[in-house]
């Protein structure tokens, strides 16, 4: 059998390496502006920002799960910090009685509104300001691409589609 193997170019390589370093340190520096100015993880930002965007500000605990790209444990144990926070409250499904809703508060989304410029700066600092107008562009059909090989049926990128 000879080598198949597609081995990267040089060009490739580089590309690759970067954008593993971009998904190494973007995700440490969202989450000490976070944890720094609003004792917040990105993950729990995430959780109240999916619950701030839907009707009634809740979403059954499977569908947030999904579309925080998180497990239903981990979705749980996010939802039940928040909870002791007075950020969210978890209550059966009106609908069927058998699901659970987490449900954004209104102390929820005040903190939410709260913490919301601050994270939005931080994103623009570290990402936004360093390209133009034409690179933020090609970085969100890049983004898209990869988007739609990492998650087909859309499960996350329904979040974030505008």
């Amino acid at each position: 059998m000879g080598d198949e193997t597609r081995w990267l170019s040089d060009d490739e390589q580089v590309a690759w390496r970067r954008l593993i370093a971009i998904t190494t340190l973007l995700p440490y520096e969202l989450d000490a502006q976070l944890q720094r100015d609003a004792d917040l993880s990105h993950f729990e930002y995430w959780v109240l920002a999916m619950l701030s965007e839907t009707p009634g500000r809740a979403l059954r605990m499977s569908e947030l799960a999904a579309r925080s790209n998180a497990s239903q444990s981990r979705a749980s144990h996010v939802v039940a910090r928040l909870e002791r926070e007075g950020y969210v409250t978890r209550e059966r499904s009106a609908s069927d009685g058998r699901g659970t809703l987490a449900r954004l508060t209104d102390a929820g989304f005040a903190r939410l509104k709260e913490v919301a410029p601050g994270h939005v700066e931080t994103v623009r600092s570290l990402v936004l300001d360093a390209l133009t107008l034409e690179q933020v562009e090609q970085l969100g059909a890049i983004a898209g691409a990869l988007l739609r090989r990492l998650d087909p049926d859309g499960t996350l990128t329904l979040t974030i589609e505008p």
